[in-house]
């Protein structure tokens, strides 16, 4: 009987440390709204130019709950030409995500970064499955650097904050 002087050490006998570090959950993920269309069709098939697109992308977050957050990845796609416009796609892609014991300092960057990092591989897949169903060929998405973009966004905000005409810190 040995085992009776061994500490235990299972998952369950060591939960109580545990209560106390940060967690995330992803709860749900879900299209919350999506809009797709043609306006030219059916001339738009007939049409031998390229289109020039132009991809924008914003990312909102709204607390809907004590420790729960909704992140939308917006992505707006629209393909036009000399000739006309050939697609828009406008996506709305959320995700819900779960937090315990999360530092506050925390939860913005995780909110604006990791959490979109996240969801942007499924909402490519929408993107492009949508364009490939309006009878275009399939159009996969360039990785978006969300780090950097949020980095540039606070350095932006730190600019303004300062309005001395001095840029942001890490500009030259």
């Amino acid at each position: 009987m040995a085992d009776q002087d061994t500490p235990n050490t299972t998952p369950e006998a060591t939960d109580g440390g545990q209560g106390d570090m940060p967690q995330v959950a992803t709860i749900a993920q879900y299209i919350k709204d999506l809009s797709v269309e043609s306006p030219s069709a059916p001339q738009v098939f007939q049409w031998q130019d390229q289109p020039a697109l132009d991809v924008q992308f914003g990312i909102n977050g709204n607390k809907v709950a004590d420790d729960v957050h909704e992140v939308i990845l917006k992505v707006e796609v629209n393909a036009k030409s000399d000739s006309g416009t050939h697609f828009i796609v406008d996506l709305s892609y959320a995700g819900l995500f779960a937090f315990r014991a999360f530092p506050e300092d925390a939860l913005p960057p995780f909110l604006l970064v990791e959490a979109p990092r996240m969801l942007f591989p499924f909402a490519r897949q929408i993107v492009a499955e949508a364009v490939q169903n309006m009878g275009f060929p399939p159009m996969l998405l360039d990785p978006i650097d969300f780090g950097a973009a949020y980095v540039a966004q606070m350095e932006a905000q730190q600019g303004q904050a300062g309005g001395d005409g001095e840029p942001p810190v890490g500009h030259a």
